[in-house]
Parts: C-alpha cells; structure tokens; sequence
C-alpha cells in the first residue's frame, strides 16, 4: 500500500511542478486546521465526532479567470469516539491519513470560490483507545480498510493576495471496515497561505 501512496503523491507533484508552465499565476500554499470527523452508515449507531487537525501542501493551477485546479496532499487526523455503557468502556478509533485530493475551483465572485473533486485517503496509522484501559477488549485493526475513495467539496475565501480561509465537508465511498456499511464523514475548517 505504501508503495501506492508514494506513487500517486509523486504523480501530483510531478502534475504540479508541469502545471506551472500552464499560467504565470501558479501558486504554492500551505494550510491546517480542524477537523471534526465521524462516521456515518446503515445500522451503525451515530458515535461522538473526533476533533483534530489536519495540515499539508497545495498548488492552484488557473485554467481561466474563473476556474483553477488545486491538487493538495496533506496529513489528516480522523476516527470517532463511543460512548460506552455499563458493560462495555468509553472507546476512541484515531485513523490518520495522508489525503490527495483534486479540486476543481469555480470564483463566483472576486476571492469567494466554491470547489469539489475526488479525495484519494492512504490510511497510516490507526490506534483504539479504551477509557477505562480494558486489555480484554480487543480490535482487528487489519479489518480497517488502508484506502478510501472520497468526494470533497467546500467553500474558500481569499481574505488577501495570498490569504484564505475554507470550509469542507468529505465523504468516504469506500466501507471503512470490511463488511460493515461504515463511511468517513469529516466536517474540517482552515487556513492557508499561497506562495
């Protein structure tokens, strides 16, 4: 899997650096901030959303005055939480990715953009937390899916020439754990900055 992972976020920034040649106004960024992400799915019991970050690296490529592509990779901290009960301990899933997502950017007005595209999700780590520590329960953490195929959208706001603020929700289309109807759902909010 890791091989994957490398080769599709060589394949970006390869796309990024040829891009270049495309538009005089071809940015580099940066940007973080918060995500708070759950999951979602038929016969699955809502558990309590995971606040954390996420953070990573970007280029705007114009195409036109009013349409722009954006390939991003960047690292994000995901999961949700379970309430636990008498029975059975409170519990924390922590799955974190490295996210590639290709956006496609329409500027409806002069700063304000909205955008959607594909999000490709290589999980790296993943850890479950049991409140009190129960050492008899136990997860298969190799039954966690190591891809997930997303769709992203949101809304951006260049605030100046190079500072923006966004919006975005992402849904997972790919089951989260094998045979079970389970689907990331991340609600995130951040900062940037272009180069």
């Amino acid at each position: 899997m890791k091989k994957y992972v490398f080769l599709i976020i060589g394949f970006t920034m390869t796309s990024l650096v040829s891009a270049q040649a495309w538009s005089d106004e071809f940015q580099f960024g940066v940007k973080g901030g918060v995500n708070m992400a759950t999951v979602s799915g038929e016969n699955f019991d809502s558990p309590d959303g995971r606040a954390s970050f996420y953070a990573g690296v970007l280029a705007e490529a114009p195409i036109s005055d009013r349409f722009s592509i954006q390939p991003e990779v960047f690292y994000s901290r995901q999961g949700f939480d379970i309430d636990g009960s008498a029975a059975t301990p409170d519990a924390e899933f922590q799955i974190d990715y490295i996210q590639v997502p290709l956006m496609m950017k329409i500027y409806l007005l002069d700063g304000l953009n909205i955008q959607a595209g594909p999000q490709f999700g290589f999980k790296v780590n993943e850890e479950l937390d049991f409140s009190p520590s129960d050492s008899e329960n136990e997860f298969d953490s190799d039954s966690l899916r190591d891809f997930d195929l997303q769709l992203t959208s949101g809304l951006e706001y260049k605030l100046l020439e190079s500072l923006f603020v966004q919006v975005r929700y992402t849904y997972g289309f790919s089951e989260l754990i094998e045979d079970v109807d389970v689907h990331n759902s991340v609600f995130s909010a951040g900062i940037g900055y272009m180069f």
